[in-house]
């Protein structure tokens, strides 16, 4: 498991956000939230994307998934496995954590 420290938001530089040596921009949710906001046309993509609101709020790479596919209107197999590997692993947290 990778080590976490908080550093602030790059773009409005007064929220912290927990982040991971990987990462080399780290933007909060406030400041990504009106990217979030699309309408998804596709039934089968608005299920895929319909998780619970935390999720998107504790975790980076949920968010930037859904913002790539609200740009491109598309994901790969890669990107759409590791979307569902990572909710299922938030998911499991949260039980265990219950």
């Amino acid at each position: 498991m990778a080590l976490k420290y908080k550093q602030k938001c790059i773009r409005c530089k007064k929220n912290y956000v927990l982040a991971t040596s990987r990462q080399n921009y780290v933007i909060c949710y406030e400041c990504q939230e009106n990217e979030l906001k699309g309408n998804i046309k596709d039934e089968k993509m608005k299920k895929f994307f319909n998780i619970p609101h935390k999720y998107y709020k504790e975790n980076a790479f949920l968010r930037n998934i859904k913002i790539n596919y609200l740009k491109y209107h598309s994901l790969s197999e890669k990107q759409i496995e590791a979307f569902k590997k990572t909710v299922k692993q938030m998911r499991e947290d949260a039980r265990e954590n219950k």
